[in-house]
């Protein structure tokens, strides 16, 4: 279980670059009452012998300041790589369904012959939209968190050593599809940017603030199907700016190509 946002951490955790898979498996203790702890050591957080002291005397203890230090540390340190490699890194975290994949697709195609775009991208199981990125030329890792709702900095440091990514380009982060625990952990990223999509209700910033408030982008997704459904987009920006006034917002088609110039015009002046 993870201290800090409550997901499972139980399972396995992979980095796949779709040629080669290297795996970092959990493994367990079985204490004195025959209760079996499943953990991992491939975390950089090494809470493992805390969790199993307080499962022995019965105890709570809150860890989440500890890990988020220590993750942090690794924030900066990713920071600071992709800073002397003049990368700009963008963390894209949305919920599931939101349009996250089919506007990274659409972006790389649109911008391949003017930005090298390289892409980290998170999942709890299957490599399907890594393949999609593939498809598009674009250089790719998957890294499936099994259980876990979100990547943290380890994952990407992880991630980045297979990546490779090139001087001068993007590495756009897709984050496993969640609007809570990913707005809690640094990646090292520049920037973090939201997506959200028409069709799932204009009050999204509100009911997520934490996600808004950690964001300095939010992209509106789905455009093309405000005609067909009841959707109050200047009420949700409304929302969004009163969560996060500095939130730059950008209302875009994947499929129509409707507003994609300027958040193409943001990357581009950006990087």
């Amino acid at each position: 279980m993870c201290v800090t946002c409550g997901c499972s951490d139980d399972g396995e955790i992979k980095i796949t670059n779709l040629e080669t898979v290297e795996a970092e498996h959990y493994h367990t203790h079985t204490l004195a009452d025959g209760t079996v702890i499943t953990h991992s050591h491939s975390y950089d957080t090494h809470i493992e012998a805390p969790q199993i002291h307080a499962k022995i005397h019965n105890t709570t203890i809150f860890l989440e300041q500890d890990i988020l230090a220590k993750n942090n540390l690794i924030a900066a340190q990713n920071r600071g790589w992709f800073k002397g490699r003049n990368i700009l890194a963008l963390n894209l975290m949305s919920s599931p369904g939101a349009g996250k994949t089919t506007l990274l697709t659409r972006t790389i195609n649109d911008l391949k012959h003017k930005l090298s775009i390289s892409v980290i991208e998170g999942d709890q199981e299957t490599a399907n939209d890594a393949k999609k990125i593939k498809a598009t030329g674009s250089k790719v890792i998957q890294i499936n968190t099994g259980t876990g709702c979100h990547l943290d900095a380890s994952m990407i440091d992880r991630g980045l050593q297979q990546l490779n990514p090139p001087l001068d380009s993007v590495v756009m982060i897709e984050n496993v599809g969640n609007l809570v625990c990913p707005a809690l952990f640094d990646l090292g990223e520049n920037a973090k940017v939201v997506i959200l999509s028409v069709t799932e209700g204009e009050d999204k910033p509100i009911k997520y603030p934490h996600m808004f408030r950690a964001s300095d982008i939010m992209i509106l997704t789905k455009i093309d199907l405000l005609p067909y459904i009841d959707f109050d987009v200047q009420k949700c920006i409304e929302y969004a700016k009163e969560i996060n006034p500095q939130i730059e917002i950008f209302q875009v088609s994947a499929i129509t190509g409707a507003g994609l110039e300027n958040w193409y015009g943001w990357l581009t002046v950006s990087l």
